[in-house]
Parts: C-alpha cells; sequence; structure tokens
C-alpha cells in the first residue's frame, strides 16, 4: 500500500507479511460490500478471517472518507465491555445516563465509514445488538464482522471464508495431482504453485529460510503437507516456520502429531493464533456442554448424515431429538462443515485438524471405546438393511435399490473404521457380518483384494463365530476369490462355506453350490459342474430364495450352452428370466445379456439386439 492511498482516517495495522491468495475472494466480497450493510466472514479458528477483513479494508480505504476502523475484541471477557471498546476505537465517549449503543448511533449517523468488528464469537450476543442498533441508525456505515459463528441480526450477510486452493488429490485430473504417486516435472511444479495453500507455504518458508523455493525434489511433500493441513492458513503459516529446523519431508512424515509439531508461533500474535491447539481450544471453550460432547463424538465418522449423527451419537445425554439442533450449532460455529449432497442427503465432515482435536478430547472422555462400538453397529445395521433389500421380488423398485447400494459405497471409508473397531476388539462376528454386507460394494466398486483382506482377517480370529455366519462369509469370500480367478481358494472356501450352511441351516447353502457348479465348468467337468447346479436349483427352491435360483438357472443355461445344447439354455435362461424379474436388475440384465449371446450364436443378430 503506497503512502497516497493511505486513508485520511482510521486504524487499519499495516500488513505485517505479503497477503498471499484470495483474489478472487475480495473481488468478490468488494463487490458484496457494495451491496449489503454488514457483512460477517465466517471460519474455523485459523481459516484466515481477520487478514481477509484487514486486506478488505485496504482495498476499500479509498471509498470511506471517514475512515475504515477495526475493534478487536478478542480481549474482551465481558460482553458489556464490547461496544466500549468500539467506542474507544472510534473516539466517541460515554454519556451520562444514556445506553452507550445509542450514542454510538447519533455520532456515526452521518459518517461514511467502514467499522471491521473483529472476534465476535465470544460476545455474539452483544456485537448483534450493537450492529442491529448501528445498521437500523446509520445509513451510510458498513460493517464487516469476523467470528466464527454468524451474529443472526437482520441485514446481515454471512460468507464463510473458505480454505486456501489446493491441487487435487493424488490420481485426479491434472499434473498436480499425479504428484504423490509419481516425480514431479517441471510443469507439475507451476501447476502446484498456481494453488494458495502451496504459494503461502512457499512464501513463508522463504521468509525463515532465505533461498526456498518449490521444486520437482520438494513438491509432492508439500502438497501432501498442505492437504493434511485442509488449506488453513495459520496451520500452514505455523508448518512453514518449521523450515528453520526441518525438511519438508521431515514437516510432512511427522504432520499427524500437527498439535505437538505446531506449537511454536509468533509470540506477538494473540495467545489464539499463536499455535495451532490455542486456536482450536478457542472455540471448543466457547461451545455449551452439549455442544462438546456431540462435537467430539462426531470425530468417530470418515464423514456422515444427519441420521447416521442420531443413530451414533444419541443417548440419554444427547436425546436423538437434540442432534439437529446441536449439529446446526456447531456448522454455524464453523467446526463442523457441510461437504456436499450425496444419494440425496446432506453430508457432513470435519476438517482434519478439529477431527484430530475432536478425537483427543473424545479419548479423554472415556467414551471413544463406546462411540466406536455404536459407530459400528449403526453401520453393521445399515449394510444388512441393504442386502435384505436387494435381492427379493417386489419393492423396493430397482432404482431405489441402487440408490440403496450408493449409499453404502459413500460409506465405504466409515465402513473401514468400523471393520478396524472390530479387529482392534477381536470382534470377529460383527466383523464377518460387515465383510458380507459389503460383498457387492467390493465387487462393483473395485475393492476385491481390500475385500479378501479383510475377510481372511477375521477368519483368522479365534473368536467363537455362529456356523451360520462364518459359513456365510466363506462362501462370500470364494466369491471374491473367483472374481481374481483365484479358483482354488474359491474352491476351497465355497467347500467349507457348504458344510457349515448345511450344518446350521444357512440359507446361502445354494450361493455355495452355485459357486462350485462355476469353478467346475471352468475346470471342463461339465457333468460335475451340473450336478452342483442342480443341487443349488433345489436348495435355492426349497429355502425359497429366488434370487439363487435366478442365478442358478441362469448358470445351468451357461452348462448346457457350453455342451452344445442352445435349446436348453434358451429354455433355462428364460426361466431365470422370469424368477428374477422385479427382482435385483443386476441379475435381469445378465439374464438378458446371456440371451443376446445365445441369439448371436444361433445366428439371429436381430434377436441378439433386441
Amino acid at each position: 500500500m503506497t503512502a497516497d492511498t493511505v486513508p485520511r482516517l482510521g486504524n487499519l495495522p499495516a500488513e505485517p507479511n505479503s497477503f498471499v491468495g484470495r483474489e478472487r475472494d475480495l473481488g468478490d466480497l468488494a463487490l458484496l460490500l457494495s451491496n449489503v450493510r454488514a457483512l460477517t466472514l465466517c471460519g474455523p479458528g485459523g481459516i484466515g478471517k481477520t487478514r481477509l477483513a484487514t486486506r478488505l479494508g485496504w482495498q476499500l480505504s479509498e471509498q470511506f472518507p471517514d475512515g475504515v476502523w477495526v475493534a478487536e475484541l478478542a480481549d474482551i471477557a465481558d460482553p458489556a465491555l464490547a461496544a466500549r471498546r468500539v467506542a474507544g476505537v472510534l473516539g466517541i465517549g460515554e454519556e451520562p445516563d444514556r445506553p452507550l449503543p445509542a450514542t454510538l448511533v447519533d455520532a456515526l449517523r452521518g459518517r461514511q465509514l467502514l467499522l471491521i468488528l473483529d472476534t465476535c464469537e465470544h460476545v455474539v450476543d452483544a456485537m448483534a445488538d450493537l450492529v442491529r442498533d448501528l445498521i437500523a441508525g446509520c445509513p451510510q456505515l458498513r460493517l464487516v464482522a469476523t467470528s466464527r459463528e454468524p451474529l443472526r441480526v437482520r441485514g446481515e450477510t454471512v460468507w464463510r471464508v473458505p480454505p486456501l486452493s489446493l491441487p487435487g488429490p493424488a490420481g485426479s485430473a491434472g499434473s498436480a495431482g499425479r504428484l504423490a504417486v509419481a516425480a514431479a516435472t517441471p510443469d507439475d511444479v507451476l501447476a502446484a504453485a498456481e494453488h494458495e495453500a502451496v504459494r503461502l507455504f512457499v512464501d513463508r518458508a522463504a521468509a525463515v529460510r532465505p533461498g526456498f523455493a518449490l521444486t520437482p525434489d520438494n513438491c509432492a511433500q508439500v502438497i501432501q503437507l498442505c492437504r493434511t493441513l485442509d488449506g488453513v492458513p495459520l496451520a500452514i503459516e505455523l508448518a512453514a516456520a518449521r523450515i528453520r529446523a526441518l525438511s519438508v519431508e521431515q514437516i510432512a512424515t511427522r504432520i499427524d502429531d500437527r498439535f505437538r509439531l505446531l506449537a511454536s508461533g509468533d509470540r506477538t500474535a494473540p495467545p489464539r493464533q499463536q499455535t495451532l491447539q490455542a486456536a482450536v481450544d478457542w472455540s471448543f471453550e466457547l461451545l455449551t456442554p452439549d455442544e462438546q460432547i456431540l462435537l467430539r463424538r462426531l470425530s468417530v465418522f470418515a464423514g456422515w448424515t444427519l441420521d447416521m449423527a442420531e443413530g451414533s451419537c444419541a443417548d440419554e445425554e444427547i436425546p436423538a431429538a437434540l442432534v439437529l439442533d446441536l449439529l446446526s450449532a456447531l456448522i454455524d460455529k464453523s467446526l463442523v462443515t457441510f461437504e456436499n449432497e450425496a444419494a440425496g442427503e446432506p453430508r457432513y465432515r470435519l476438517l482434519d485438524t478439529i477431527k484430530e482435536y475432536a478425537s483427543s478430547r473424545l479419548a479423554a472422555s472415556g467414551e471413544e471405546a463406546t462411540l466406536r462400538v455404536r459407530h459400528r453397529d449403526y453401520l453393521l445395521r445399515a449394510g444388512e438393511d441393504v442386502v435384505a433389500q436387494a435381492f427379493v421380488r417386489g419393492d423396493p423398485p430397482w432404482p431405489e435399490r441402487v440408490a440403496l447400494y450408493q449409499r453404502i459405497a459413500i460409506e465405504r471409508p466409515n465402513y473401514r473404521l468400523a471393520l478396524r473397531a472390530s479387529l482392534e476388539r477381536g470382534d470377529a462376528e460383527e466383523g464377518l457380518r460387515i465383510c458380507s454386507a459389503m460383498r457387492n460394494p467390493w465387487v462393483t466398486y473395485g475393492d476385491v483384494s481390500e475385500g479378501i483382506e479383510w475377510f481372511d482377517r477375521f477368519l483368522a480370529l479365534p473368536a467363537e463365530v455362529p456356523d451360520a455366519i462364518r459359513g456365510r462369509a466363506l462362501v462370500l469370500r470364494g466369491d471374491l476369490a473367483f472374481e481374481q480367478e483365484d479358483y482354488e481358494s474359491a474352491g476351497r472356501c465355497a467347500q467349507l462355506g457348504l458344510e457349515l450352511c448345511r450344518k446350521s441351516g444357512e440359507p446361502h447353502e445354494a450361493g455355495a453350490l452355485r459357486l462350485l457348479a462355476v469353478i467346475s465348468l471352468r475346470a471342463g467337468r461339465g457333468d460335475e459342474a451340473l450336478a452342483a447346479i442342480e443341487d443349488a436349483i433345489g436348495t435355492a427352491q426349497a429355502a425359497g430364495n429366488v434370487w439363487e435360483e435366478g442365478l442358478a438357472f441362469s448358470i445351468k443355461a451357461a452348462i448346457h450352452a457350453r455342451q452344445g445344447g442352445l435349446r436348453e439354455a434358451q429354455r433355462n435362461l428364460e426361466t431365470a428370466l422370469d424368477v428374477l424379474r422385479e427382482n435385483n436388475g443386476w441379475g435381469v440384465a445378465q439374464v438378458l445379456y446371456g440371451l443376446g449371446g445365445l441369439a448371436r450364436a444361433r445366428g439371429d443378430p436381430l434377436a441378439a439386439l433386441g
């Protein structure tokens, strides 16, 4: 800022170092402030609200003849003193026997100035009352507040301050997204340097270690670090300060213990901004007891929906009826982030820094084990409920079943947490039940190897597991092996599973026989395959399992087709189609594909297309 652009009035502090990024945000905010009276910059601690407001003030200073003024409120312990701080900054004295807000309104009524109210969250009620009065009585006044929650007054526009822009994750489109898995090229470095988080890290690192630059050798580690820190400016600046003593790679490998690593910042900064721990402590201590409880409980999730929060976090201490209001409060206070909408439901998450902090609070509360079991049991119920609806005739319609599976697929990170918790507890039964529910998502989304690993871990546990559950798990483990063309493992699992299913009366016996039939078919043992599939059909019919019955008829058709019996194959596919109608759309599609193949084999291309 040059001397000739400094405002005639005001108390804007000089910027202590270069301002990095936020060009688009500043443009949007300047335009917004030309049309609204009160603007609140909201976001979690360390996101850069104060710095953004200050930069905005400098950018707009020439538009306010009476100056840009900043009232810093962080050190106000008594909300009753908040208005006095504002008056003191503006040089307005109190009048005897008159409320100070009324005096402020009269003094500012004809003045054209921008007033920045910095750090309002701990005096939010008092500032809301003052802002309401100032908006009503001072038509030329513009207000910018920074707060971790909105003031919630009429005329306020809330701007959620986003994290700094980040390169995409590994494997995403664009060169920068490849850096975590491949050596960086000069073009990769240029692409990464376009992102604000990377630019900030490099700028601050160069300030403490002159000559530091983004290079092909350190680019991947810088990106990893910035992504781990969610693009939060305070965390990135604290990490960059460690360049005095550590390499970027050392910082990146130690960042899992971020609160200890990022514990040394600017001694002259407000206490809440000197360390990452202090920044999050400040927010946590402003929560109500119920909000604190819910926040720490939400740390068990890798993203969640309202139903998941109610199903896992509610109890006598926090009834389910309160979860929505508490969740909304945590969103308002910038501790919970609205992620997106998936499968028709809003999803929420915690930034990694907040999640780590809340996890430590959960561990200290003594209820971590209970919450992880609730989380696991909720997901287990949800997974088994989807399976129960997915392979039956009638309702729900196929599009709804697809949506159910999409929901399960979205929750794969949560299911990994649930499986890990079950493994650590030695809960083999619950772990195998989750694995069985996840069999289809694992196949659909290409996670077959992961599914096999989880099945094997739980099958190897010494815990007692009912034969029905172990038998079904073995059969489904065999299915996954078959997907990988490991027919030896598939056959072994299917045979063991069949024995346990027969012993326990588990209706998945038909699935084991079906798997043994297709393994025999692949091995060229047609008669053996036909005998096994006949058993599978009879077993499925006896159990009323129309899904396995339909699959068995389609496999019987494949056996006959392999042996040259095209008419018999056609009859069996038609039977399979009749059995599977109004059942699972994937099964119907497979049968129709088989009918098309038979038509092509008969030399009937029109029927094949139909």
